[in-house]
């Protein structure tokens, strides 16, 4: 089992924007250190909780601030943006750094609705039925032969980037039975967002590999999951660090209004309604809590359970008043405390 990182640069009520970076950089090399697979930022837009607005810019800063880990999107939500745009990003990224970026593309939009419509140029009359479309067109478009458009007088050459030696490795995001036929379709490997939905899990992976169509990309179905997580030295202490995400989650799917990620003091002095406390509940049943052992174990059920080749962890542990902004302690002991227990079960063999 392969672990990989999911960041989303989550902001805390102690954290400015900078600050949120700043922690982000120093997971990210964290990561890198501790020898995790790959390392994603995602796509959210207007959310005062969440910094990763731009994937391609925050692989940028990541990829040249780390060594050895895969860095990329996951994922750019294409719906957003132009084909071409995003071949266009990711082709220079991967000149940049060969071999070691990928682009996860979903379809859903990672935004309210007014801020999709700004988004796309006050137009919204892009679907999910143009996705896998407009996907054959990006991936058409990060080949070295670039496309071939037929115009009524001439042919004319597309491309990503003038001389194309590798192209980052293509994934297909989604949490939906849906997308994973998009995915098996295509032959691209496919992550299911179990950290977002958990529902259909099992529906979506077995859809995927039951209608996989070996491709240039994948011989065989390759599936990954992703997860929230927050581990610490006790039970209790990993509890009540992943508490103000389960408030924050919970009051976004009630309606009530955003804010940053609370402080675990204030979100223990938080009160709940019941359908609020039901929503943080199902949350933290499907979340991966506890202490470095028990969270590994969690961790291999999870990929036994739905034949995962690989897991990426959403660390969403909080922070305690007199944290400094610019670091993310809770977050970055659930890396170091992971990889110390994946490092002693591997010695104990």
């Amino acid at each position: 089992m392969r672990l990989s990182v999911l960041d989303l640069t989550p902001v805390r009520a102690d954290q400015t924007t900078p600050d949120a970076l700043a922690a982000t950089m120093r997971l990210a090399r964290m990561a890198d250190d501790l020898g995790y697979t790959r390392y994603w930022l995602a796509e959210h837009h207007n959310l005062p909780s969440v910094a990763a607005t731009s994937p391609a810019v925050l692989t940028a800063m990541i990829a040249a601030a780390t060594s050895h880990i895969r860095v990329g999107a996951g994922g750019v939500m294409l719906p957003n943006h132009a084909p071409l745009a995003v071949a266009e990003q990711f082709a220079l990224l991967e000149a940049a750094h060969p071999g070691r970026i990928d682009l996860g593309i979903g379809r859903a939009p990672g935004a309210d609705p007014i801020a999709t419509t700004v988004l796309r140029g006050g137009r919204d009359d892009r679907t999910t039925d143009q996705f896998p479309d407009h996907l054959d067109d990006v991936i058409a478009l990060l080949g070295p032969a670039g496309v071939s458009l037929q115009l009524p007088d001439r042919s004319y050459l597309l491309k990503s980037t003038p001389h194309a030696l590798t192209r980052p490795r293509v994934f297909v995001l989604g949490s939906s039975v849906e997308s994973a036929g998009v995915a098996a379709a295509k032959g691209l490997p496919y992550v299911f967002g179990h950290h977002l939905f958990g529902e259909q899990t099992g529906e979506a992976l077995e859809c995927y590999r039951s209608q996989f169509v070996p491709s240039e990309f994948a011989a065989g179905p390759v599936a990954f999951l992703t997860v929230n997580v927050v581990v610490a030295e006790t039970q209790q202490a990993a509890t009540d660090l992943i508490l103000p995400y389960l408030q924050m989650h919970a009051r976004a799917a009630t309606g009530q209004p955003q804010r940053p990620v609370e402080l675990v003091e204030d979100a223990q002095e938080t009160t709940l309604t019941p359908q609020q406390h039901q929503v943080a509940q199902r949350e933290l049943e499907r979340a991966v809590v506890g202490t470095p052992s028990d969270a590994l174990a969690q961790l291999q059920d999870l990929a036994n359970r739905f034949g995962v080749d690989e897991v990426m962890l959403n660390p969403v542990a909080s922070a305690r008043r007199g944290t400094d902004p610019a670091t993310a302690p809770g977050r970055e002991s659930t890396l170091r405390l992971l990889a110390d227990a994946v490092r002693a079960m591997v010695n104990n063999r």
